[in-house]
Order: C-alpha cells, then structure tokens, then sequence
C-alpha cells in the first residue's frame, strides 16, 4: 500500500525526487478552475462569490447573522471551551517572546537611520473547516503584532456554522466573518473584503488560489499546503509511536504527505502491517487510506549522513526524531518547519497547544521560509534623516556610483543638497 524506496539502490535521489516532484507540481489534482473562479469573483464580487459557494457547500448566507453565531457558540460543550482557552494562553505566552523592536542607528555624522516595524492594516484569516486551532496560531500572533483588521473565512461544515472555531473569534475579539471557503474565499478577501494580507492553511485549491492572488494581496512567506510529516525511526522506537503519528497527518488530506525514514529493515516490515490494522479503526480511514496510497513513503537508509541529507531533501513541514541519539542528526539539519524531538513529543500535539505555531511551510517551502511568526503580520520601513554635514561626506561616494552606472540624474540631486555643489 506504501511505497519503500531502498536507499542501498545507486538511483535513490532520483527516485524520491520524482516523488517529491509528483505533488509539489500539483499535477496529482486538476486545480484549472481555481483561476476561473478568481477572475470571476473579481469581476462580479458578491455575486459570483455566492453563486460558488451554492455550488460548492450550498450555502446561500455568506455573512452570518450575530444571533446565529451567539447561537451557535452557546451549543459548544465546556470542555472544548476549557481546552480553546488553554490553547490561547499558551499561544499567546510564546508569541509574545517573539515581540520586534526598532531599529535606530546614528553614525558619526549625526545621520539619523531608522527601521520601524509597522503592524500590516488588515489581515484574511483562512481557517479550514472545524479547526479553532488554525484561527488560534494565525490570529494570536495578528494581534500581538497589532493588527487592528481580522476578517475571518471560515467555511460551513454541514451547512452548519462552526461553534468552536465562532468561540474562538469571540475570545479574540473578531467582528468580520464570513461563511465561505475555497478559492472563492480567498478571492473574497482579496477582491471584496480587500484585506492587506491573506494567512491560513488550507487544501490544494486555497494553496493555488493563494499563489495566483499574490500580488494583489500580501500572504505567508511560504506554502502553507497539505499537510507533511516525516517521521525517523530506529530499531528502539516504539512502533506504535510511528505508526499512530504517520496515521494522524494522514487523515488531515488525501493530498498529506507521511514519510517514514529508518535504518532497520524489521520495523519497515512491522509499520506495513500495524498501519493497514490501525486503519481499520480509524474514522477517517478512507481520507488516511489514499493519503498513503497517493503520497506515503518510507526510505530504508544506509548510514546516518544519508538520513541527514534525505532530511534536507523532503525539507518537511514537521519532522519527528524519535530516536534516542536525536543529537547526532539535530544540528545538522536544516530544512523543516518544525522538529518534535524524542519520544514524548508528538507532532500532533503541537497542533493545538504547545504554544509554537503550526501553520507551516509545505511542498518543500521549508528550504527558505519558516513558520507563522510575528514578522508574518510587520512591514519594515526604513526612515532616513541625513545631517548637512552627512550629506556632504556621503554624497560624494554616492555620486561616484550614481555616475558610474550612468544615472546622472541620481548625481544631480545628490549635488543639489552638498555644500559647493
């Protein structure tokens, strides 16, 4: 059911290249109709923004009414409420470490340089289905940063408002929400709520539609796509661990990626049989089934430095080193979105309340973007205040330069403020 790669073969890296590629391109899923409902909804806005969500989840109530969210909010069960301010409070408790401050710098001439971190005006949170904790890691941070705009989509599960995900806007104060989802939510924030900013994972279609809108919207300095996890292993870990970690990304998406990489050919044998077991059992198992079938892998490596570089490679949203001698691989890798080490810390928990963020580069992003953070939600804005003295003695060398390049109209405006120009 899962494919293994041998990575003994002499053309191992092309073949988990080929796999990688395979998703990455997209080409697995048909996704051409996401940048005809885009063009669409930006010609005709709330119209065809309806019109697609009638298609696609038959809803036909795009902005809820606030005695049905009140409504709604009061059929959640205490305990979950329990569990969302839990998770807040710990989100919120390591986001606030990640608070930037300005930069101010003045030089022996008393030029005055200056970096301000600005808080971006308005932000479109995308929040799949029934998941609180998804609006949780993107809109904490949002307020910490000062955001003073959250609009929130969030699609109807069932034809039914989400009462968890609602109990979470309440607790962070969000007075804009709307019930849509797809691509057609993303081109509603872009071209009707024209938010400044889209963050929020979501399934292959909301990962394109975020692509093809970028430009005329700001969003995360990665790919926050289907869900990834790679897994390694050794002969001491405990294959309940690997197995129950590989199922859990699994029922996330049919297009989630799972890897597991390890050294011992016995506990690639006993994986292949306890997963098709555990899957039986599992609600979700149909969606978990494909995912392995469709993008599940494991590597059988050699020796250590091919574990390294396999690591790198995958470059995953969530690696899990669940080995005893993690130290040896640690600091040496390089490419991931986050790192769950030992036994006791499953990726999946970290999903809820850690207090690290999961929203998390995917398809590879994690070779040069990193997680959800503060800086997500920041414009940087250089501000310059140059001294006549200042001016004079760096003019000079800048007018040097400009002339260089043949832009004498850059030197001209340099000389205009020096003294003898």
């Amino acid at each position: 059911m899962i494919k293994v790669i041998n990575c003994k073969n002499k053309n191992y890296n092309k073949e988990l290249l080929s796999f990688l590629d395979k998703r990455r391109s997209g080409k697995a899923t048909d996704t051409a109709i996401v940048p005809k409902i885009l063009k669409d909804i930006k010609i005709n806005g709330r119209k065809a923004l309806l019109k697609y969500e009638k298609k696609f989840s038959k809803n036909t109530e795009i902005v809820p009414s606030s005695q049905k969210i009140n409504k709604s909010i009061k059929l959640l069960n205490p305990k979950i409420k329990k569990a969302i301010d839990f998770a807040y409070d710990r989100i919120l408790k390591f986001h606030s470490k990640q608070k930037v401050k300005d930069i101010k710098y003045v030089d022996k001439f008393k030029n005055k340089l200056e970096y301000k971190y600005v808080p971006i005006q308005s932000v479109g949170i995308y929040v799949p289905a029934n998941l609180p904790s998804t609006l949780l890691m993107n809109a904490i941070p949002a307020k910490i940063a000062g955001v003073k705009r959250i609009v929130l989509a969030n699609p109807k599960l069932n034809g039914k408002l989400n009462p968890s995900v609602l109990y979470a806007a309440k607790k962070l104060g969000i007075k804009e929400i709307y019930s849509m989802g797809g691509a057609q939510a993303i081109a509603s924030l872009t071209y009707i709520q024209k938010v400044n900013k889209i963050v929020g994972p979501g399934n292959i279609y909301v990962a394109r539609s975020k692509r093809e809108v970028f430009g005329d919207v700001g969003i995360e300095g990665m790919i926050a796509g289907p869900s990834e996890i790679t897994v390694l292993a050794d002969n001491k870990t405990d294959l309940d661990d690997v197995t129950t970690s590989m199922i859990g990304q699994a029922e996330h998406d049919i297009n989630s990626q799972c890897v597991l990489i390890t050294k011992d050919k016995n506990l690639v044998n006993k994986f292949k049989a306890d997963v098709v077991q555990k899957l039986k059992k599992l609600p979700r198992k149909n969606i978990a089934t494909k995912s392995l079938r469709n993008n599940g892998l494991i590597l059988l490596a050699k020796n250590d430095k091919q574990i390294v570089d396999l690591i790198n490679e995958i470059a995953p949203e969530h690696l899990e080193l669940n080995v005893y001698n993690y130290k040896n691989y640690l600091n040496k890798i390089h490419n991931a979105g986050s790192i769950c080490i030992g036994r006791y810390s499953p990726m999946a928990v970290s999903d809820y309340n850690v207090g690290t963020n999961h929203v998390l580069p995917t398809l590879g992003s994690a070779k040069f973007s990193s997680g959800l953070n503060l800086n997500e939600f920041y414009k940087k804005i250089s501000h310059i205040t140059l001294t006549k003295k200042g001016i004079e003695k760096i003019g000079e060398y800048a007018t040097h330069l400009a002339e260089y390049e043949e832009l004498d109209g850059h030197a001209q405006s340099i000389r205009s403020r020096m003294k003898g120009k």
